[in-house]
């Protein structure tokens, strides 16, 4: 997701709760209407993947070769991708019409929808995955949304942005980022683990034919139902993708990931 966090001068945001209220609104009526959607810098989470170039209708690899850029995760040393601006003078997101805004709106971007808002201290405890998170106005000088009347809890804007769905699935994503920040900096991957990690979070068209047309389900003793739900289903094949990832890197849920025994 973009980077909201503030530079070491400036003053800290002050933190939100999911009952904290602040007042916002943006439409075609308000002047900077899709001025947010100039020079930003927007990480795609894998679900964002998903939805977007299927509204394109195209293929993973096809979206990844034209709408993003691959980066380096600081500190977790994870490879992630975000959002290819136009080489125009604004630096515009490909998506945004002057007039009407975004063009695939329903679909938009996880970044996209929380704002104006941020969210910060994002960890999780343990083996239980319980986040420790607050959130933030993201308040930049040209967005004029912050003088509407409409007013809004923290929680009643994820609801209506439709974030809560996002990130639900996009979860062990993020368990896997956090939990690499939190080793030492001397742990870090292999150049071929970063590519399976790539493989299994963004590429998922690949990582389907990886599961099903190589030796891995020969390895695993994997029930049945757990192989035909992930076959056909998007969501459900990139959360076993986490899984998988999570107990190869970590060791943890290797339970479900047992190998098969010799005959």
């Amino acid at each position: 997701m973009t980077d909201t966090a503030p530079k070491k001068s400036e003053i800290p945001p002050e933190q939100l709760s999911l009952k904290s209220s602040f007042r916002f609104n943006c439409h075609k009526g308000v002047k900077c209407f899709t001025d947010c959607c100039r020079g930003i810098d927007i990480m795609l989470t894998p679900y964002d993947i998903l939805t977007m170039r299927k509204k394109l209708d195209m293929s993973s690899e096809e979206f990844l070769a034209i709408f993003t850029k691959p980066q380096i995760l600081e500190k977790a040393g994870l490879p992630v991708v975000t959002l290819k601006l136009l080489d125009d003078e604004k630096k515009s997101c490909p998506f945004v019409e002057d007039k009407e805004g975004c063009a695939i709106y329903e679909d938009r971007p996880t970044t996209c929808r929380y704002y104006p808002l941020g969210v910060g201290s994002l960890s999780y405890s343990g083996e239980k995955g319980e986040k420790d998170e607050f959130f933030f106005t993201v308040k930049e000088a040209h967005c004029l949304g912050f003088e509407e009347d409409k007013q809004w809890t923290v929680a009643e804007w994820r609801k209506d942005q439709g974030v809560d769905l996002r990130d639900r699935i996009n979860d062990g994503w993020m368990e896997l980022i956090v939990r690499k920040k939190s080793l030492p900096p001397s742990m870090k991957l292999s150049e071929e683990s970063r590519k399976m990690f790539f493989l299994a979070c963004y590429n998922i068209d690949k990582f389907r034919d990886f599961v099903f047309n190589s030796t891995f389900l020969k390895r695993y003793d994997l029930p049945e139902q757990d192989i035909e739900s992930i076959k056909n289903d998007d969501i459900k094949l990139l959360q076993f993708g986490f899984e998988w990832l999570k107990a190869t890197f970590f060791y943890a849920g290797q339970e479900k990931f047992k190998a098969k025994e010799k005959k």
